[in-house]
């Protein structure tokens, strides 16, 4: 599958890099956790650049998930239908309408980052 004109591939393993280690434990828990859901897609920094997977042919430019730091969160940013469709698997974490932000310090839920 090639990527659409505008979205170059990679760059993930940089952004990750960067980060310190214990962020970067929890930024590949959400990478991986994606990879399993979305099998398929394509990793990028892009946008924001922040990493985000996408599809080809979707809507977007076929982004439809993206994974970032900004202390003290590790914040999963996704399209917010997904925020409103998943409101009481999310209930107690901090969120906007589109982001949702898993403490550093605490478990990062793999099962919600798939659905």
């Amino acid at each position: 599958m090639k990527p659409t004109a505008s979205i170059e591939l990679g760059g993930v393993e940089q952004y990750i890099a960067k980060h310190p280690k214990e962020v970067q434990e929890k930024l590949n828990k959400i990478r991986v956790a994606i990879q399993e859901a979305a099998p398929g897609s394509l990793e990028t920094v892009s946008y924001f650049q922040i990493p985000g997977c996408f599809y080809e042919g979707y809507d977007y430019n076929g982004m439809f998930v993206w994974f970032s730091f900004k202390k003290p969160y590790v914040r999963l940013h996704v399209r917010p239908p997904t925020i409103e469709n998943h409101k009481s698997e999310l209930e107690g974490f901090t969120k906007t309408k589109s982001i949702v932000n898993f403490p550093v310090n605490k478990k990062i839920p793999a099962k919600i980052v798939k659905n």
